[in-house]
């Protein structure tokens, strides 16, 4: 039943309000209010006799209050609901629900949530079963069918994933559950972004077995995505996208963040009316551009709006030298023509003023390059060299082309990566037996490995390098016959490389080629040492380990268990769950893997064309809202004003002041309960009356002194709970939880044994209390005083430790017996385990008990005799450190000297400290000696 924006559950309850009227009739009556009589009986008894007691009306506010308490009840029966949602289509022999759980579906997931949460519930009050599936999780994830609570499960565990949809799959398989459950309702929440293969995909999950189809989809495809972001000259060029056809223009703002997340530059983004493609460009200093670790688009919170960086988009500053002169007429010939012209659109280029190389290579230097280029530079001036040669052991990249220059300038170990044979080699011509020799494939150790050799490039003259051990090793390229094209090597912390042929193409046709443009491209990306993890031949074959995943929301965040390494391609590489979007390396380089590409495009999907019946509705969240309790919750509350006025019109709270206030409290007190609980009661050990005894004497605690110093309370406290576990664990005892006492009011005889770790710091025991601890030691009761020292003499005199000196001080007040360190043949040592010590978290200090002084051993016993069981122990080695566990049952403290099996003696010693506490000289008994002897076949 439903009058919008109210709706009722049971609206047949509503009939209750008829009985109002009755209610009324019922309520105007009350007894008449109670008179105050002075004590003349006669007169009492004459007006009792005489006059008739009539009904009295209540008064008319008290009985709409009563009227309203009734009306709440039998609207809150109803089940009031406000602004009710409309039953979903949930019904049929199942219900399929197939959620998009990609990276576009990540900015209002709650939304989509909400959404299936509402069809899981009518599915759940139809008493059909639930198919769901997710199109970005594993192919072999578990679909169902399931209840409704577990399916409700299934769908909380989800979440985003930052890789596109598998449709096809996903589909594939619910049509296969779906063959054994016909006529199911199937419920498609998709996120609006059409891929490949959906329309076959909707063609297999709806052709056959499919009943009804539930179109879930939002109302506009509102995507921004970035698809590009290129380091050009000028600046960081950023390209976006979005879903064409929109009519109305948009504005993005882009930022740019280093690798500790600040925020660096920012860019605008304008869409056109109509355009589904904008563009914008950080103007910064290519300094800060090579800072820039990602670019995320504002207010889009999902992985198509972010762009991780690696080093190819890094700009570098590449400084150009040459010792020929330009020529205006003829720009082809220049040394560094072809070299500009490749480097131009990846790096920023620099050249000296002033031809002189004394003096243009400090101008270069000055510039801070990245990288140098030399174009058949002969020798360096004696007064520039070391600076250069400083400039590359500090991680410099120098580049050099050869020429006649370089031939003629002989070798130089310091900046040139081979040494060379003198002259030039040509090939071809009228006089050589040779032929130009092309370029074979490129070595598999060289930046170049992955690139295809260029089939087209031919070399006729080179300079030829000396034939050494090394020399293939450090050859990058090679021509047909062998030799080196192109060698480097690594020089300290930069690179030196060389080129056989001349920058211009003289020598070889290289320079007007492809492949020129790329192996430049590649030793730019090797400058600064920063491109080496993805640069080289061995990375470019290898894989790279997930570093920083990009995540649904957009969030750099730590790979996922799911990640895997990646594997460097030519191409786009595809973005999977087991390779998701983000950056695959190490620190000492990265190589970025991300979401979109340059092709990329938003296409809207289209709801597929189906003879089925289709109800389509929006993502929304479930606005409506249950008045059953609160109606409760304001019906208790007028009941309780209605005692409150009944109380005043009998004149309680007039008569007796206090007495009305206590009653008043009483009801508040009452009626609270109602609406709430509140747990006044807090964790303590103690707990009086005998409740608190019955659970003391039930099953046998050790007790620990409550010192008042939060960390060695604690530490007691988990000390005796390890205790207690290992004594659990290896004897058939089974103590209760240990307890915390306090010496001056709580009842000690319950307890066995009581821990008393002795600090300086906490306040000094009073004599009353002191005096309970020595009538408990007189009644059989034992005290272990630990004193966490490791101070073995401190009993006698001398200088003492702080908590030595206090012990005294206590011992000082009370009947100590005479004491002596534990005997080799006493009980203790044998009572469970053979003990010859009795470590801590220390050990070096002995364990102190009563002395046997009447005690003998002529008869040989197996351990030494003694009445009862010593009412005093003390040590210094820290008992409690050693037992102490955690809530996993690991240590907390360390021993000293760390070793492991410390802590297990010394968990032993408690073991036989508490048999000897609960057997006392049970083993010192000659009458077991003959039995276990037999036992053993002596």
């Amino acid at each position: 039943m439903s009058w919008l924006p109210l709706s009722f559950g049971a609206p047949m309850v509503l009939w209750g309000l008829l009985a109002l009227p009755v209610i009324w009739y019922l309520l105007r009556l009350t007894p008449p209010r109670p008179r105050t009589e002075v004590f003349p009986p006669l007169r009492i008894l004459a007006r009792v006799l005489r006059r008739e007691e009539t009904p009295h009306q209540s008064p008319w506010w008290l009985t709409l209050l009563r009227l309203l308490m009734a009306a709440l009840v039998v609207t809150a029966l109803a089940e009031p609901i406000f602004n009710p949602r409309e039953k979903l289509p949930a019904e049929g022999s199942a219900l399929a629900l197939v959620v998009d759980n990609d990276w576009a579906s990540a900015a209002d997931w709650g939304k989509r949530v909400a959404t299936a949460e509402r069809l899981i519930a009518d599915a759940g009050s139809n008493g059909v079963p639930v198919v769901i599936a997710f199109t970005a999780e594993k192919p072999n994830a578990e679909i169902g069918p399931f209840d409704a609570s577990a399916a409700l499960d299934r769908l909380r565990a989800a979440k985003p994933r930052p890789i596109p949809t598998d449709r096809p799959a996903v589909y594939a398989r619910v049509a296969a559950t779906l063959e054994r459950l016909p006529g199911a309702s199937v419920a498609v929440l998709a996120d609006g972004l059409a891929a490949t293969g959906d329309e076959a995909a909707f063609k297999t999950l709806l052709e056959k077995n499919a009943a009804r189809l539930v179109w879930v989809t939002s109302d506009r495809l509102s995507l921004t995505g970035l698809t590009g972001a290129d380091n050009q000259v000028d600046g960081f060029t950023l390209t976006a996208i979005r879903a064409p056809g929109d009519p109305a223009p948009a504005q993005v703002t882009a930022g740019a963040f280093d690798d500790k997340g600040r925020r660096i530059a920012d860019a605008t983004l304008t869409f056109a009316p109509g355009q589904a493609t904008a563009t914008g460009t950080m103007k910064v200093p290519f300094e800060l551009r090579n800072d820039f670790a990602s670019i995320a688009l504002d207010g889009e919170h999902q992985a198509g709006a972010v762009r991780v960086l690696d080093e190819s988009s890094k700009r570098r500053r590449v400084g150009l030298l040459s010792q020929a002169e330009a020529d205006q007429a003829q720009p082809l010939l220049s040394p560094l023509y072809y070299i500009r012209r490749a480097l131009q659109p990846f790096a920023d280029l620099v050249e000296p003023s002033s031809a002189d190389l004394a003096d243009a290579i400090p101008q270069l230097l000055d510039q801070k390059p990245a990288m140098i280029i030399m174009a058949d530079v002969g020798t360096i001036p004696a007064q520039v060299r070391q600076r250069l040669v400083d400039w590359v052991n500090n991680g410099g990249t120098l580049v050099r082309f050869a020429g006649s220059r370089l031939a003629a300038a002989g070798n130089d170990d310091d900046l040139l990566p081979v040494r060379l044979r003198s002259g030039e080699r040509a090939l071809g011509g009228a006089l050589s037996w040779t032929t130009p020799q092309p370029v074979t494939e490129f070595p598999k150790n060289g930046p170049f490995a992955d690139l295809a050799p260029p089939t087209e490039v031919t070399v006729s003259r080179q300079v030829l390098a000396e034939p050494t051990p090394d020399i293939v090793e450090r050859t990058w390229a090679t021509l047909a016959d062998g030799t080196p094209l192109v060698t480097g090597t690594k020089k300290d912390k930069g690179t030196l490389v060389l080129f056989h042929v001349t920058p211009e193409a003289t020598w070889s046709n290289l320079p007007i080629s492809g492949s020129f443009v790329e192996m430049l491209r590649r030793i730019v990306q090797l400058s600064r040492n920063q491109g080496a993890a993805v640069a080289n031949a061995e990375a470019a074959a290898a894989s790279l380990a997930p570093y920083r995943m990009i995540g649904a929301d957009g969030a750099l965040v730590p790979p996922t268990p799911d990640a895997r390494p990646l594997v460097p391609a030519a191409g786009p590489l595809p973005v999977t769950l087991e390779n998701p979007p983000g950056l695959y390396g190490s620190e000492t380089g990265v190589f970025a893997h991300n979401l979109l590409n340059a092709s990329s495009t938003f296409t809207p999907l289209a709801r597929p064309q189906v003879s089925l019946p289709v109800t389509a509705i929006p993502y929304a969240f479930d606005e409506s809202e249950n008045l059953k309790g609160p109606l409760v919750t304001l019906a208790l509350m007028l009941m309780v004003l209605d005692t409150l006025a009944v109380f005043w019109m009998g004149g309680l709270f007039s008569r007796r002041p206090r007495r009305a206030a206590a009653t008043a409290a009483a009801l508040l007190i009452v009626f609270g309960g109602l609406f709430g609980h509140a747990d006044f009661a807090r964790a303590d050990d103690s707990k009086p009356g005998d409740a608190q005894a019955i659970e003391d004497i039930s099953k046998t605690r050790i007790a620990y002194v409550i010192t008042g110093e939060p960390g060695v309370d604690s530490i007691s406290r988990a000390g005796l709970e390890g205790l207690t576990r290992f004594l659990i664990e290896k004897t058939a005892l089974e103590p209760g939880p240990p307890a915390g006492v306090d010496i001056s009011k709580d009842e000690l005889t319950f307890y066995p044994l009581i821990y008393w770790p002795i600090d300086a710091t906490a306040p000094m025991p009073s004599e009353a209390a002191i005096a309970r601890i020595d009538a408990y030691m007189q009644q059989g009761g034992t005290v272990l005083f630990d004193t966490r020292d490791q101070f073995s003499n401190g009993i006698g005199a001398g200088s003492a430790s702080p908590a030595t000196e206090r012990l005294r001080d206590i011992l000082g007040n009370l009947n100590v017996p005479p004491l002596e360190p534990v005997p080799s043949d006493h009980v203790l040592t044998k009572s469970f385990f053979i003990l010859p010590e009795f470590p801590g978290r220390f050990n070096g200090s002995p364990l102190w008990v009563e002395a046997s002084l009447d005690a003998s051993n002529t008869e040989n016993r197996p351990v030494r005799t003694g009445d009862g069981v010593s009412p005093i122990m003390i040590t210094g080695n820290d008992f409690a450190g050693a037992w102490a566990v955690d809530e996993n049952g690991d240590p907390m403290l360390p021993t000293v000297p760390p070793d492991p099996m410390q802590r297990v003696y010394a968990l032993r010693a408690g073991v036989n400290i508490m048999m000897y506490m609960l057997t006392g000289n049970y083993k010192s008994d000659q009458v077991h000696v003959p039995v276990l002897l037999e036992r053993l076949g002596q």
